[in-house]
């Protein structure tokens, strides 16, 4: 063979193999953004379903709470009779109910406590607030009732 066709041999060679890497670069560029789309939605999909899990375990903590609560109204009415003989009736709002950290002005923070609210002798302008420490299950312990504002009303 002539010199000049083993050059152009050797570089339609170079050429076809450099062409081959190329695709191959291009066909693993598209692979690799396809995986990590598939990795986002994976992600983004565990993401909602964690999301709609915490809802459903607050919403199933919310229905204990309420359950315990309502079963130890009496006690509640109590107590908060107790604590201000002008007060005769006493209407607790049950969507109210929240789990908030109290501050203790300590770095590292309060305790959990559940806070419910309600109306006294028929007014929506007389409000009350009880407040009573949790378990780890963020149910309310009775026998830990208190509050701050029932002597203002």
């Amino acid at each position: 063979m002539k010199r000049s066709t083993k050059i152009t041999l050797i570089s339609l060679t170079t050429l076809a193999i450099l062409a081959g890497i190329g695709a191959a670069v291009m066909v693993m560029s598209d692979l690799n953004s396809r995986y990590q789309a598939l990795g986002k939605e994976r992600l983004e999909q565990e993401i909602k379903e964690a999301e709609k899990k915490k809802r459903e375990e607050e919403r199933a903590t919310k229905e204990k709470q309420v359950a315990y609560l309502k079963e130890h109204e009496q006690e509640m009415t109590g107590y908060v009779k107790s604590q201000n003989p002008e007060i005769t009736t006493v209407k607790f709002d049950w969507d109210s109910i929240r789990v908030v950290t109290a501050g203790n002005g300590t770095p590292q923070g309060g305790s959990k406590v559940l806070l419910i609210f309600g109306y006294a002798n028929g007014s929506k302008l007389t409000n009350i607030k009880l407040k009573f420490a949790v378990d780890k299950e963020n149910i309310p312990k009775i026998d830990s009732i208190t509050s701050d504002n029932l002597n203002d009303i």
